[in-house]
């Protein structure tokens, strides 16, 4: 009896365990290679953390050989004009949507390389090795989605 006993606790552990990691893989937080929607080519590293509910992402590494290691903002138009991209918050105040728990949005995305902010959603896919990210100005049918691919 005491063996069967210890055998339900592991697996009640081991399926807490896997609910642990499966709502891991549905949130945005983590490592995400950015893929540019036009050439295919990789761009950056993203980290995307959460606190208090609240999702940022700030560029962790330049991927794109072609940028120059030193690039700045020249196009922002808020605090984050002229400041190094490398570093630099690009993703703010995400949340997860209260309706539907598969999508993060309310925040907002900005492209370094045209200083541009736009609306965010975030969409974890394929049990989260995977990210839309679709920023659009208005409502989301107006605007354009990039696949990111986690990277840790």
């Amino acid at each position: 009896m005491r063996q069967r006993s210890v055998h339900h606790l592991l697996a009640a552990f081991a399926l807490l365990l896997a609910a642990g990691v499966a709502w891991a893989q549905a949130s945005p937080a983590g490592l995400w290679k950015t893929i540019d929607d036009n050439t295919k080519k990789e761009k950056s590293l993203v980290r995307i953390v959460e606190s208090g509910g609240i999702y940022t992402g700030r560029v962790e590494k330049i991927l794109d050989t072609t940028a120059p290691p030193d690039a700045v903002c020249k196009d922002c138009t808020d605090e984050r004009k002229d400041k190094p991209v490398l570093g630099m918050t690009i993703l703010r105040n995400v949340r997860q949507d209260a309706d539907d728990k598969s999508l993060f949005g309310g925040g907002d995305i900005l492209d370094p390389n045209n200083g541009k902010v736009y609306s965010v959603r975030l969409k974890p896919i394929d049990n989260g090795a995977r990210l839309e990210v679709r920023g659009y100005i208005g409502a989301p049918l107006l605007g354009r989605t990039q696949t990111w691919i986690r990277a840790e």
